[in-house]
């Protein structure tokens, strides 16, 4: 048969089609095709549209929240030049400048309406570059010790600068953000009221941990429990919490008034990969803290799925069977990461009490 005939089978003839209609048909076709996997790809590197500051503008002036009373949130004084930092951190915080084609902000990782993390496993960079860890939650950052998945950073401050200058992230140099900021009268004159020294690198990473330090999450139901409220719990978070303290051996990492220990352990977590992350070891260059990384804060977990240092676990509850099946194992597996021989109902009794860690926030 021809190539320019389509067969009609009912009637065993050939019905006439100019070549150039089959040509237009089948190019047609693929076109479809290409643009719907060509829609696809684009949803995997476009950048999300750079969130609004939605949030109140008043947080200077708000008092740590119930139990947090006992961390570093509460030692450092208000003072108005303090206020005037906070509100160029903010604004720092939401502005594209920061980045190289200014397409991307801090906020575009750590979204206010997803717990100030990114909902994606792990964050799309400058160009659709794709990052190599989950971006996790801002909520109580002036509670922390160390920063970063692996710890490289020692402040809040040294932790500002980091995704300025990575290739993975908003990919251009403080040298170049400075000169932008300085070229801006508005900026010049936020930078004079709130240093003495004006727009310099050192200045800008102070004023974005100003801000970060008064996103602070508290007053959970677990606290208002802890306080003596008998009925802030339901019967299944009493449980949970009952799990979180006992068998589940929970506290032994998530402690302290942010249910985190600071520290670094080895869960298991993407040793099962070929190419698994070295953690704290890429820091501190010793064997045994391959795959160790910090315990993350639990107040807020509920908003900021997805879980684990590679945002591989969607759900709570796959974050706890997970936990129940004892990890996986590896030559630094952490001692006390074993079987815990929860029941599907334990495990959901667990889920509800994490969930109920959650507090208030505008």
């Amino acid at each position: 048969m021809s190539c320019c005939k389509l067969v009609d089978h009912r009637s065993g003839g050939g019905i006439g089609v100019r070549p150039v209609a089959v040509w237009l048909v089948l190019v047609g076709l693929v076109g479809l095709v290409q643009a719907a996997s060509w829609s696809v790809a684009d949803d995997r590197v476009r950048p999300r549209p750079i969130p609004k500051d939605n949030l109140p503008g008043d947080l200077a002036d708000r008092k740590p929240p119930a139990g947090l009373v006992a961390g570093k949130a509460n030692q450092a004084p208000v003072d108005p030049r303090t206020k005037r930092r906070i509100r160029l951190g903010r604004r720092l915080f939401f502005d594209p400048l920061l980045s190289k084609d200014r397409s991307l902000a801090c906020v575009s990782c750590h979204d206010p309406a997803h717990g100030f993390a990114d909902p994606r496993p792990v964050s799309i960079g400058i160009g659709g570059a794709r990052g190599t860890r989950n971006a996790p939650s801002l909520f109580n950052v002036a509670l922390g010790r160390t920063f970063f998945w692996d710890g490289r950073a020692a402040s809040l401050e040294e932790q500002a600068k980091g995704p300025i200058e990575n290739p993975r992230e908003l990919g251009t140099r403080l040298v170049d953000v400075v000169a932008r900021l300085k070229a801006s009268p508005d900026y010049t004159a936020a930078f004079a009221e709130s240093f003495a020294d004006g727009v310099t690198a050192d200045n800008l990473a102070k004023a974005i941990a100003s801000f970060e330090r008064v996103l602070l999450l508290g007053n959970s139901r677990v606290d208002r429990f802890r306080g003596g409220e008998a009925t802030a719990l339901t019967s299944a978070q009493r449980q949970g919490l009952w799990i979180f303290e006992s068998r589940g051996r929970c506290w032994r990492c998530h402690s302290g008034a942010n249910f985190t220990d600071e520290r670094f352990h080895n869960t298991g977590v993407g040793a099962d990969r070929p190419d698994p992350d070295p953690g704290r070891m890429a820091v501190t260059k010793r064997p045994g803290d391959r795959g160790r990384f910090k315990t993350p804060t639990l107040r807020g977990v509920a908003r900021s799925a997805p879980y684990m240092h590679d945002g591989r676990t969607k759900t709570l509850r796959a974050v706890a069977e997970f936990y129940n099946k004892g990890g996986v194992r590896n030559a630094q597996l952490d001692p006390i990461i074993g079987p815990l021989g929860l029941s599907e109902k334990e495990v959901g009794f667990l889920v509800e009490f994490l969930k109920a860690l959650d507090g208030q926030w505008p």
